[in-house]
C-alpha cells in the first residue's frame, strides 16, 4: 500500500501567510512522521530553483525517511517536461504528474498527442510514468482520447473526481470511465453545496468520509492497492480567520485523512 502527501496537503502551511512557512524538507519529515510513504512535489515552482546540490539534499533525505518521491507540473509542451524529466532524474522520481493545459498554452487533442508522442522516448528510457490529472479545463472524454491515442504504460491518469464537478462531470462517471487507465489517484472530499445566502453554490474541501467524494466506489472500480499505485493526499480547504486556525485546521485535516485512507484500504 503506497499511502502519502501531496505538496498540496501542505498548501497553508506551506504559503507566506504562515507564521512559519514550512519547506519541502519540513513537509517530508512530517509525511514519514505520519507514516506516509510517498510525497508528491506538486505545482511547486520553486523547485525549479534548486541547485543539483539541494537536489541530491532532498533525494537523500527521503531514502532516509523511507519516502518514495514524485513530482508534478503543468503543461504537455516538450521542452517543459524536458525540464521536469531532468529534475524528476535528480531525485529518482518514476512518475511525473501533469495536466494538458498550462496558463495560455492550450494544445488541441491533436497537438497534445505530437507533443507527447516526442517526450514518449525518454519516458520509456528514464523509466518515469506520466499521469495527466483529470480536471475541470479539459473534458474527460478529450483527455481520455489523447490517452488512448498514445496508448501506452508511461502515460495514464491522474484520477482526481473531485476536480471535474467543475465542469459538471459527475464523479462516478469519471471514474468509471478512466479507471483502467489510472497510474496515480489524487485523494480529497468535498462538498458541492450552495453558498451562505443561497445564491450560486460552492466546491470546498472537507475532511475524507464527510463529504460527496463516491470514496468505496472509487476504491473498488480503481483498486489501487493490489495495481501498486500511489494514493496521494490533497486538501481543498479555505481560508479561516487567520493564519494559526487555518494551518491547525490543515494539519488536523491531514492526520484525519492518512487515518480514514489507511483505515480503508488495508
Amino acid at each position: 500500500m503506497r499511502i502519502g502527501l501531496s505538496t498540496y496537503a501542505f498548501f497553508w502551511r506551506g504559503a507566506e501567510r504562515a507564521d512559519t512557512p514550512m519547506t519541502l524538507e519540513t513537509m517530508l519529515e512530517e509525511t514519514a512522521a505520519l507514516g506516509g510513504d510517498v510525497f508528491q512535489i506538486c505545482d511547486y515552482p520553486a523547485i525549479e530553483t534548486f541547485d543539483d546540490g539541494r537536489l541530491a539534499q532532498l533525494r537523500a533525505q527521503a531514502e532516509r525517511l523511507g519516502i518514495r518521491l514524485e513530482l508534478g507540473t503543468k503543461g504537455v509542451a516538450p521542452d517543459h517536461l524536458d525540464h521536469y524529466l531532468d529534475i524528476g532524474e535528480r531525485l529518482g522520481v518514476s512518475l511525473l504528474r501533469s495536466m494538458l493545459y498550462r496558463d495560455a498554452d492550450r494544445p488541441s487533442k491533436e497537438e497534445a498527442i505530437r507533443r507527447l508522442t516526442s517526450v514518449l522516448p525518454r519516458l520509456r528510457r528514464q523509466h518515469v510514468t506520466l499521469a495527466l490529472e483529470t480536471y475541470e479545463q479539459v473534458a474527460v472524454e478529450d483527455l481520455m482520447t489523447v490517452v488512448e491515442s498514445l496508448d501506452d504504460s508511461h502515460i495514464g491518469v491522474c484520477l482526481d473526481p473531485a476536480n471535474c464537478v467543475a465542469a459538471l462531470e459527475l464523479p462516478e462517471a469519471v471514474i468509471a470511465r478512466t479507471a483502467d487507465r489510472v497510474v496515480n489517484l489524487h485523494v480529497k472530499d468535498f462538498h458541492f453545496t450552495r453558498a451562505p445566502g443561497w445564491v450560486g453554490f460552492q466546491l470546498i474541501g472537507c475532511p475524507l468520509g464527510q463529504g460527496q467524494l463516491p470514496f468505496d466506489a472509487m476504491m473498488r472500480r480503481v483498486d489501487p492497492t493490489s495495481r501498486g499505485l500511489s494514493q496521494v493526499i490533497e486538501h481543498w480547504l479555505p481560508w479561516q480567520t487567520d493564519a494559526a486556525t487555518t494551518c491547525r485546521l490543515e494539519s488536523e485535516w491531514t492526520r484525519h485523512n492518512l487515518n480514514f485512507l489507511r483505515s480503508h484500504t488495508a
